[in-house]
């Protein structure tokens, strides 16, 4: 008994590592890489303990068909992508396998092999691309050079058959929702807008070298988000082009930033961003906090109460810049100081409107937001 309780702790651990969304995002590749392990030993398994010929093709199927790593977003559309031009590309290779038996001309075969091909290659370069890219390499499968015997098609025909259904299966093993990813990749940008704003309001410069990091590493994450938006889309069935809204902000975010963070290279002496001569900025600090709540709400999920600006009477708003605007003489750094404030507050603003869809854990019971 005494041997058995740290397995069992060990298993609830790995249980709960698994069931963990923020695991499976950080663990997507080797995740994906033991997925795609057990269905390549499932297919060899199968083929050879019910003595398939030519079961290599379910194993290379299974490749073909589960190769990328998928969210839960397009799964589905993706898989039945692969499927179809597999299941296409057997057809047609099968057909030209019993015209060559009928007719027994092999230049003939080539020709409609290359015809095949450069249709398939036509069609390639489109929407339906990745369908007949598998038809043209699935025909070459079934049919190989004209070699094959109508008998050995059908045979690669069942081993494509069964690498989709064993590929397909394995696809659905621990999908990573879109929606997750692109919430930890805002959140940590956001983390990261917080601290470089903060270091320049306190008149703290980055080293060029480590600005360019800086700034190179928040536009890789933009540009992942990009990529991520159409399965949240699907995912949490929100509008296409609010997710386009709050990329556009979060772009702004980062163009205004790398800005502010120039400038404040540029004037080592500055100590403070200010909305007027000789008073600290104290919104400041209120939108380095705007910008850690909405970070942590997003990396947690937590309720959209929770989240609120920490203090509202110092949060900023377009009526209060613009006022700040008409009533001082400003620099070009607290220029751009109130405008990178604005655009974190109708980030906020947007986030809590979309937050009853992005914040999956709560959508059982969506939170009310405050006005």
């Amino acid at each position: 008994m005494a041997m058995l309780l740290p397995i069992r702790i060990l298993a609830a651990r790995a249980t709960r590592a698994l069931a963990s969304p923020y695991y499976r995002y950080r663990y997507a590749k080797v995740l994906h890489g033991v997925r795609v392990g057990l269905a390549m030993l499932v297919s060899i398994l199968v083929t050879t303990g019910i003595d398939v010929p030519n079961g290599i093709w379910a194993s290379v199927t299974v490749l073909i068909v589960i190769g990328g790593l998928q969210h839960h977003g397009n799964i589905r559309k993706r898989a039945a992508e692969r499927a179809l031009g597999t299941a296409l590309g057997a057809i047609i290779g099968l057909l030209l396998l019993i015209q060559l038996d009928l007719i027994g001309s092999r230049p003939l075969t080539y020709v409609l092999m290359s015809v095949a091909a450069g249709i398939c290659g036509y069609f390639a370069i489109g929407r339906p691309g990745y369908v007949a890219l598998l038809t043209a390499i699935t025909i070459c499968i079934v049919a190989g050079h004209g070699d094959s015997t109508i008998a050995t098609g059908l045979w690669r025909v069942l081993n494509v058959l069964i690498g989709i259904a064993i590929a397909l299966a394995f696809s659905f093993a621990l999908p990573l929702y879109a929606t997750y990813s692109w919430r930890y990749l805002l959140a940590r940008n956001l983390r990261e807008c917080a601290r470089v704003y903060m270091r320049a309001a306190t008149g703290v410069p980055m080293e060029p070298d480590e600005q360019l990091a800086t700034f190179a590493a928040l536009g890789e994450r933009l540009v992942k988000l990009r990529s991520l938006m159409p399965s949240v889309a699907k995912e949490i069935d929100i509008p296409l082009k609010q997710l386009e809204e709050i990329q556009r902000l979060h772009r702004s975010l980062i163009s205004a930033l790398e800005m502010i963070s120039m400038a404040a290279s540029a004037e080592p002496g500055r100590t403070s961003l200010t909305v007027s001569t000789g008073k600290r900025n104290s919104q400041a600090y209120a939108v380095r906090a705007t910008l850690l709540v909405m970070a942590r709400a997003l990396r947690f999920g937590v309720h959209a109460r929770d989240w609120m600006p920490v203090d509202s009477r110092q949060t900023p708003d377009s009526a209060s810049t613009s006022a700040a605007l008409d009533s001082s003489a400003h620099s070009g750094p607290d220029w751009l100081a109130q405008r990178f404030a604005e655009k974190v507050e109708r980030l906020r603003a947007l986030l809590g409107q979309t937050e009853a869809q992005w914040n999956i854990e709560h959508r059982a019971a969506p939170a009310v937001r405050q006005p």
